[in-house]
């Protein structure tokens, strides 16, 4: 028997091209809600990171203000965000010299305080070059490795930041330091994650200390992921946390025990296209080319394979996943293993797949179809790409 949740119903989907990208903004504004709740009550700033949603709509809703603060991480981020009113930005990818004309385009056309990052000496000369040469004080903040997972300065290492900070001096405007607990990606117990949370706080507030007893000025002090925002204790010496994905959730995100299921907001709609019942296969028109390629849950407890696989109104199957995707064919079963039975679904139903990664799957399509109540409201949000 087909669930009666697969059959054509009220909630406006049917009307939709698949696959497409639903984006259901009842979860998202608890999400956004829940966040900005708990970094209230420690006395931090919320500074969403966009490059998740990618879409002004989402930006409005997620920021304090239209105005921001926000954060970004491509160029072209900051120029559709700055030409849609956005002012207080940071640039959060290490800076690559020939960008400088480009990131002094968006401050002066838009009028945006947009800041940058870096974590050398090389960078700070060059930053404080283009700095006098256009007469334009670029903001910028150092950016810490709070626990070796990718770039930055040791958060000890005085040599490295008091000279980064004095060759800034020499013409850029230092704000303060920048960390991201990448390796917190990893981890999914929650008292590790609570420890890596209190790790990147102590980086991040012990590098400050370094600049300010140097006599150079640490106005912010900015960290961020979105487990560590989840799991933080408290944020004693920090000003801001930087977080994306939680406003979307993910499956991957779910894993590590950032979010629960239930709150992931985006789906892929598709349509089943046949059958191969000999190998308990659905085949959906929702391949990698809408789902992205990403396969992080691999890693994890639960292997999600390409997706988790919902009926219309965004209830799981049980155990039915994307276990194989081609470039427009995705290919449902059960997992390895299951004791569920196989639902029964026709051709020409629709089902919702829930993301390993929201950012690789967003990546995928250029707008969101608004779901809310569980109808799409025919509003389409428009989201952008490229770099």
């Amino acid at each position: 028997m087909a669930d009666g949740h697969d059959g054509p119903g009220d909630d406006g989907f049917d009307g939709l091209e698949t696959p497409c990208l639903l984006l259901d903004a009842d979860r998202m504004q608890a999400n956004i809600a829940r966040m900005r709740a708990h970094l209230d009550g420690m006395g931090v700033t919320l500074r969403p990171h966009l490059k998740t949603a990618k879409s002004l709509d989402v930006a409005r809703r997620a920021m304090a203000d239209p105005s921001g603060p926000a954060t970004v991480s491509t160029l072209r981020e900051a120029e559709y965000f700055a030409e849609g009113g956005v002012r207080d930005m940071i640039y959060a990818v290490g800076i690559a010299p020939q960008k400088l004309d480009r990131v002094g385009a968006v401050r002066r056309r838009w009028g945006a305080d947009l800041a940058i990052i870096l974590d050398s000496l090389a960078q700070a000369e060059a930053v404080a070059a283009w700095s006098r040469l256009q007469r334009d004080p670029l903001p910028v903040l150092i950016e810490v490795d709070a626990d070796g997972h990718r770039s930055g300065v040791g958060p000890r290492d005085a040599e490295r930041l008091i000279g980064i900070g004095r060759a800034l001096a020499a013409g850029a405007d230092l704000r303060g330091v920048l960390l991201h607990a990448g390796d917190s990606y990893g981890l999914s117990d929650p008292a590790a994650l609570r420890a890596a949370a209190e790790a990147e706080r102590v980086a991040a507030v012990t590098a400050a200390t370094i600049l300010r007893e140097a006599g150079l000025p640490c106005p912010i002090v900015s960290v961020g992921s979105t487990p560590t925002a989840r799991y933080a204790e408290h944020l004693d010496g920090v000003t801001e946390m930087r977080a994306g994905v939680f406003m979307i959730g993910d499956l991957f995100q779910a894993g590590v025990g950032s979010c629960a299921v239930d709150d992931i907001a985006l789906t892929v709609l598709a349509t089943v296209i046949g059958h191969q019942h000999d190998k308990g296969w659905i085949i959906t028109d929702a391949g990698w080319m809408a789902l992205s390629r990403d396969r992080g849950t691999a890693r994890q407890a639960v292997d999600q394979g390409y997706g988790l696989v919902c009926d219309r109104s965004g209830r799981p199957y049980p155990d039915l996943i994307v276990r194989d995707a081609n470039q427009e064919h995705g290919i449902l079963a059960l997992r390895q293993g299951s004791s569920a039975a196989r639902p029964e679904i026709p051709v020409g139903a629709r089902v919702r797949i829930l993301p390993n990664h929201a950012c690789a799957t967003g990546a995928q399509h250029d707008r969101y179809h608004a779901v809310a109540g569980g109808r799409h409201t025919g509003d389409i949000w428009p989201r952008i790409n490229g770099w």
